[in-house]
């Protein structure tokens, strides 16, 4: 078999165990990758099938079962038509002859003749026909149309059409299509933004400035940025420039105690360590030990020493912490619909169901994490979802049974073109389809000097 071919036989394995044994597609990808002998250049064609494959898995699996007619398939045969697919819906680079070449040679390896046949078939039949493909109808079956058309759980599509109407739906359901940008987070501790960008294209790595934060860098021409020497080097962090905004938003001070108390993997404590210029204390926590781990290998990786792991529960008080920290983040555990553009395979891991109790548990966080702000001192909270359950309803509940706290105007901590109303009241709301960025709320608030 020809290298590409290969790279396909990968790229359906790993749609295989992402749709069929519920495996997370980061994880199963580099498992994968880091074990086959595909060159740079297949695999970043094996992360593009797998990861285009996923975001538009219920587009494709519409158009499939439209051409196959039957639902008698087997697992590698359905897997190979919708990698197939995708390839001949999506990539343009790609011919469609050598799609369905390599499709059908796939199909002879893990089949019997017959199924060689039917692969190529069926996929040189949507090739002849894919500018006449036919959808839902748009008007009379909206929610059906979108589901269909840009690959989201219908349930998903309902909720985001009863919060944001029909425009803001279909923009946000495209850009969670887009592939999101990649940004990293420049380490100040030991380098300045331009001195980790020559350094970066010394290493063959495009960058350039990013959009809402001094240290973000967006970076191109890499898949493997923590192969490079100098992330082991520590000269900085792979984050999204919206989860960046929390610590802007947190606004640390050197020698000030903080609390971060859902912190892991450590993108936040880590960031709020590098602006407080590793000077004063953060205390680390999670109730997972494992993921505490991650924390502190980031924090030595980075030369971070004012970081100390604790774990605990965050739904539970912890009477000697009360009152004593200045600024107290709650990077709340939620649904993730802010980052399903980044993790396709989540948008079909999720169900109404996840929801339930959800925001109950966050205003449990809130609540018990509010005791350790002392007077005076600041409350953040933060989500990586766009669901205003999870969100702004969380806050004004906690508020509604906390008279000591109030929001405060976060606009003078944040770029000019971030600031609004809402800003100025005390929130900050991101959206894939008007930020190009993740999905993203953050609020501050300030417990009243007694």
């Amino acid at each position: 078999m020809k290298n590409n071919c290969w790279a396909r036989e990968e790229a359906v394995k790993i749609i295989s165990r992402v749709v069929r044994e519920n495996a997370y597609a980061n994880i199963a990808a580099k498992q994968s990758l880091d074990q086959c002998t595909l060159s740079r250049v297949d695999k970043a064609l094996v992360t593009e099938i797998v990861n285009g494959t996923l975001r538009n898995l219920g587009r494709i699996d519409w158009i499939k079962d439209q051409f196959a007619r039957t639902k008698k398939l087997s697992p590698w045969v359905e897997d190979i038509l919708r990698c197939g697919i995708y390839q001949l819906l999506f990539l343009e680079r790609v011919p469609d002859s050598a799609v369905c070449n390599e499709s059908a040679e796939l199909a002879r390896k893990h089949g019997h003749e017959g199924a060689v046949k039917f692969v190529n078939g069926v996929l040189r039949n949507i090739s002849r026909n894919k500018e006449n493909l036919q959808y839902p109808d748009k008007d009379k079956a909206p929610v059906q149309y979108l589901s269909v058309f840009y690959s989201h759980p219908a349930w998903m599509v309902e909720k985001w059409l009863k919060d944001y109407g029909r425009s803001f739906t279909e923009e946000l359901l495209e850009a969670d299509n887009l592939a999101p940008a990649f940004t990293i987070r420049v380490n100040r501790l030991k380098a300045s933004r331009e001195e980790v960008m020559a350094l970066l294209q010394s290493e063959g790595v495009e960058c350039e400035a990013g959009v809402y934060n001094d240290e973000a860098l967006s970076i191109r021409g890499t898949s493997a940025i923590e192969d490079k020497m100098s992330f082991k080097q520590g000269y900085y962090q792979v984050q999204d420039e919206s989860s960046m905004l929390v610590a802007r938003i947190v606004d640390p001070r050197p020698g000030e105690r903080i609390l971060d108390v859902c912190s892991a993997p450590g993108g936040k404590t880590t960031h709020m360590a590098e602006r407080m210029e590793n000077m004063g204390a953060i205390t680390a926590r999670d109730i997972h030990p494992q993921k505490l781990k991650l924390v502190m290998e980031s924090c030595k990786r980075l030369g971070i020493a004012i970081v100390a792991a604790e774990v605990h529960n965050a739904k539970v008080t912890d009477e000697k912490s009360i009152g004593i920290y200045d600024r107290v983040l709650v990077d709340a555990p939620c649904s993730g619909l802010g980052v399903i553009g980044r993790k396709p395979d989540l948008r079909w891991k999720k169900s109404p169901e996840d929801f339930n109790g959800l925001a109950v548990i966050q205003q449990e966080i809130l609540e018990a994490s509010s005791r350790c702000v002392r007077p005076g001192g600041v409350l953040v909270y933060s989500t990586c979802t766009i669901n205003k359950s999870e969100n702004n309803q969380v806050v004004e509940a906690f508020l509604s049974k906390n008279a000591d706290f109030c929001l405060e105007s976060i606009s003078k901590l944040l770029p000019e073109v971030l600031r609004d109303d809402a800003t100025d009241r005390g929130y900050l709301s991101l959206y894939p389809n008007l930020h190009h960025t993740d999905g993203f709320f953050i609020a501050r608030m300030r417990r009243k000097d007694i």
